[in-house]
């Protein structure tokens, strides 16, 4: 369609101006034309505007039809003929060895546009009065806004004399040589002040009329110079040709706007907001535990999040999301038990319930400032939100088309609280996948809405992380993590702040049960709540390194180390906690979109003990996990992903049988 307006840009004044040079007789006898001038013939209408017709005066000799700009017109067909006899009342232009001005104009009581010889119809005019209705009452209107807009035009466009003097067109563009014969023959294109043409920005009918007047005027000037052989046979065969071409498209396309033009009206009379969108995602799992150890059943659970996220700039996100589910880990008990663990939970146990219950599990606001990322969070935040991870193919935000696990998904460190508060990331750079060399610093409260005593933004709960994060061509990424937290009496250390993103009951989601609490470890099958205050608060200091190395774009690996020091606040009870993993991701294997993972490394354990300056025999056995996992991409929003979680020695202790964890993972993704 484009096309066609530059097209037809570039051949209507080379036709109105032979309709001149036909009805000035009189030049035309005085100077012959070097080449065949013949007249123009019916051209498609452009609907909207009011008929302006010129007509010879009643003492010229009788010429051909000359075509009309009809208001009235609805489809691509030929414009109607008016000549002389049919429109007596109109406005005549007389032969003259001059050409037409606005003082010849005047001449005949008629206003004229400022700089132009095209009239504006007085409304008490002889004109109006006689002009058929419908008709001329609209040129008044039609005129002024045509007048308005060749005004605008003069006042903020500059003519220019080279089509090079436009900086924004090149040769390579397609309209280039439709443009330069604008400027070359007729010399009626203008230019922006600082020196581009716009040729992209959307343009009114009003704005073409006005073009179209400032290339008439140029006509003129070269009807008045005697050069009226530029109107040629084979400039309007050529416009014929066109309008004979794409006449069916034109059709076509106008019936597809119509239609388009309508859905876009229902959709916006109908349409749930015009700053939101929803993520969705909905997972169905049907997964068992292999082991003599448990007598566990195969089951076949479910979890939905839908994420309302609005964006009030374009740049910022304010994200509301609702979660339920049903699903429970295997190997942890509630009540806890000297046997519970929560080694092995799979992201779909993150859930906020085991009976689909509906709950607000997430709401939290990110925007840019200056360089920096700004995280507010008022429920459910985690480190993960804002810091990068360093995991790529393994991690999705515990969603479902990643890993299976927890803790293949993200280095624990960043499981230590979580809540409410605040994170912010000074990045330098991009990196899409690794995120951008930065350093990043965050606050997060485990019961910031709670006002009574341990709980609050700064007397309970809480995790304050500072990570420096390095980058090289989103393809070697190293990060360095610390976490300082606080833990009330009871609570476990690597469980998401116990906030409602984590599981049913706050539990811990990664780790061995000495790990998270270690008044409850087990020594020679013997507990030690005896020798530790369980009313006493923990204080720990976490240390992570990660690191991500992807040699291609189908070959990944990426890893992590940490460490956690565990004190008492009340007494001398101190505790050291270790962990470490390593994958290997094969990205697009077999079908793009596709993830083969492989993850082995170690949960959470506490490695040692010590009261009162005194070490405590612990078991601190080895469990190690190992996971496989095979995501196939079947549609755009559909994959399918069956894998296998391996737990040796349960809760560190290898005198528990190994936990062998089979699953069949679909997520809907919308």
């Amino acid at each position: 369609m484009a096309k066609f307006i530059w097209k037809s840009l570039v051949f209507s004044p080379a036709v109105l101006g032979a309709a001149l040079v036909v009805s000035s007789a009189a030049i035309a006898a005085q100077t012959p034309a070097a080449k065949e001038v013949i007249q123009p013939q019916t051209v498609e209408a452009l609907p909207e505007l009011q008929p302006v017709a010129i007509a010879t005066a009643p003492e010229t000799p009788t010429v051909s039809p000359i075509p009309v700009i009809s208001a009235n017109a609805e489809k691509s067909e030929l414009g109607q003929k008016v000549t002389a006899t049919e429109a007596p009342e109109q406005l005549a232009v007389a032969p003259s060895q001059e050409p037409a001005t606005a003082d010849s104009a005047q001449a005949l009581g008629v206003e004229t546009i400022e700089g132009t010889s095209l009239p504006v119809m007085p409304a008490e005019s002889k004109l109006a009065q006689t002009a058929p209705a419908g008709n001329t009452v609209g040129n008044n209107s039609v005129l002024e806004q045509i007048n308005r807009y060749s005004q605008e035009g003069n006042n903020s466009q500059s003519q220019v004399t080279n089509v090079s003097q436009l900086s924004d067109v090149e040769p390579t563009d397609w309209a280039y040589e439709a443009l330069r014969s604008l400027v070359e023959r007729y010399g009626c294109i203008a230019g922006y002040p600082d020196g581009t043409y716009r040729g992209n920005r959307a343009m009114s009918r009003y704005e073409f009329a006005a073009g179209l007047n400032a290339c008439l005027l140029q006509i003129e000037k070269l009807i008045a110079a005697s050069t009226a052989d530029f109107v040629t046979k084979e400039d309007l065969a050529t416009l014929q040709r066109l309008i004979d071409e794409f006449g069916a498209e034109l059709a076509t396309l106008r019936t597809r706007v119509d239609n388009l033009e309508g859905r876009v009206t229902f959709l916006e009379n109908h349409q749930f907001s015009t700053t939101t969108k929803l993520v969705g995602e909905a997972i169905f799992a049907v997964t068992d535990e292999f082991s003599d150890r448990e007598d566990t059943n195969t089951i076949f659970g479910d979890r939905v999040r839908l994420d309302f996220q609005t964006s009030f700039t374009g740049r910022d996100v304010l994200h509301t999301r609702l979660a339920a589910g049903n699903t429970t880990p295997f190997l942890a008990k509630i009540p806890l038990q000297p046997d519970s663990s929560f080694e092995g939970n799979q992201t779909f146990d993150l859930n906020p319930g085991n009976n689909n219950d509906i709950i607000l599990d997430w709401l939290a606001y990110e925007f840019p400032f200056g360089s920096s990322k700004v995280y507010l969070a008022a429920a459910g935040g985690i480190h993960a939100d804002y810091a990068p991870v360093l995991n790529p193919y393994f991690y999705d935000g515990d969603g479902g088309t990643a890993a299976l696990s927890s803790f293949a998904q993200q280095s624990p460190i960043y499981r230590i609280g979580g809540g409410a508060g605040i994170g912010i990331r000074l990045g330098v750079g991009t990196a899409p996948i690794l995120g951008p060399t930065s350093l990043t610093v965050g606050y997060l409260a485990d019961n910031g809405s709670l006002p009574g005593n341990d709980f609050g933004l700064f007397s309970g709960d809480y995790s304050a992380l500072a990570q420096l994060n390095f980058t090289v061509n989103d393809r070697l990424g190293l990060a360095a993590t610390y976490v300082h937290g606080y833990h009330n009496r009871g609570d476990g250390i690597f469980d998401l702040g116990g906030s409602p993103r984590s599981s049913p009951g706050a539990r811990p989601i990664t780790g061995t049960l000495g790990a998270n609490d270690p008044t409850l470890a087990t020594g020679t099958g013997a507990r030690f709540p005896l020798v530790l205050d369980r009313d006493s608060p923990m204080s720990t200091n976490s240390y992570g390194l990660q690191a991500a190395l992807r040699l291609s774009d189908r070959f990944s690996v990426s890893g992590f180390v940490g460490k956690t020091d565990i004190s008492s606040v009340q007494n001398s009870t101190r505790g050291d906690v270790w962990y470490y993993g390593l994958g290997v991701a094969f990205p697009d294997l077999g079908k793009r979109g596709n993830i083969l993972g492989i993850f082995a490394g170690v949960e959470p354990y506490l490695a040692g003990l010590e009261v009162q300056g005194s070490p405590v025999g612990i078991k601190n056995d080895l469990s190690y996990h190992l996971e496989g996992f095979y995501k196939y991409q079947l549609t755009d929003n559909i994959s399918v992903t069956p894998g296998i979680i391996w737990i040796t020695a349960p809760n560190q202790n290898d005198d528990n049988e190994d936990a062998v964890i089979g699953t069949l993972r679909t997520t809907f993704s919308f």
